[in-house]
């Protein structure tokens, strides 16, 4: 088994491809040990001295480090655990897949009367953004929508990314004002 490692616009974030089906559709994100009791995998990348994030994608994980460490001393073990959990065959779930480090659609917030632009702001999201936010190892996902800004949680290597604030602003915001004039700005949170 060969794991590919690609590097992200975070520096302290790798985007690690082992070339199978990670998890599928979705995204999980943990940010601590006892966030990720669920899965196996992402416990024992927890029990690497560094590791700070790991978010599971569709055929990606991304490993997000402390700014204490370096790589060349991280990759090893992320290497070695990943390709020993891949090749075991384990489930990355202990039991059924849990929904906690996702954001429940309950807690988006958004006014009635915004729904149509709400649904043009999500399609545009699933069909043109998360892709390309994917490929750099990260996750963007709708939170709301209120007096023309629209919120949005950024995960994986988007979260605390030096050049997220750029790709908010210069990408994101850009595209969906293009779009959908009701759009004024765009906010991470």
């Amino acid at each position: 088994m060969f794991i590919q490692t690609e590097t992200t616009p975070n520096p302290a974030t790798l985007k690690f491809v082992p070339g199978v089906d990670v998890l599928g559709a979705g995204v999980r994100d943990f940010n601590s040990a006892e966030a990720a009791q669920a899965s196996p995998l992402a416990v024992a990348l927890f029990s690497i001295t560094g590791v700070k994030g790991v978010m599971y994608g569709g055929d990606f994980i991304s490993v997000t480090k402390t700014d204490d460490m370096e790589w060349p001393h991280l990759k090893p073990a992320i290497l070695g655990l990943m390709m020993e959990h891949f090749l075991s065959k384990a489930p990355l779930f202990a039991g059924e897949a849990p929904t906690t480090g996702t954001l429940d659609e309950s807690e988006e917030f958004f006014e009635p009367k915004d729904a149509d632009t709400v649904a043009a702001i999500k399609d545009l999201l699933e069909t043109r953004i998360r892709p390309a936010v994917a490929q750099d190892g990260g996750d963007i996902s709708f939170r709301g929508f209120r007096n023309g800004i629209v919120y949005l949680h950024m995960r994986g290597s988007c979260a605390g990314c030096p050049s997220s604030t750029l790709t908010l602003k210069s990408g994101i915001q850009n595209l969906l004002r293009h779009f959908l004039p009701d759009v004024l700005e765009v906010e991470a949170i």
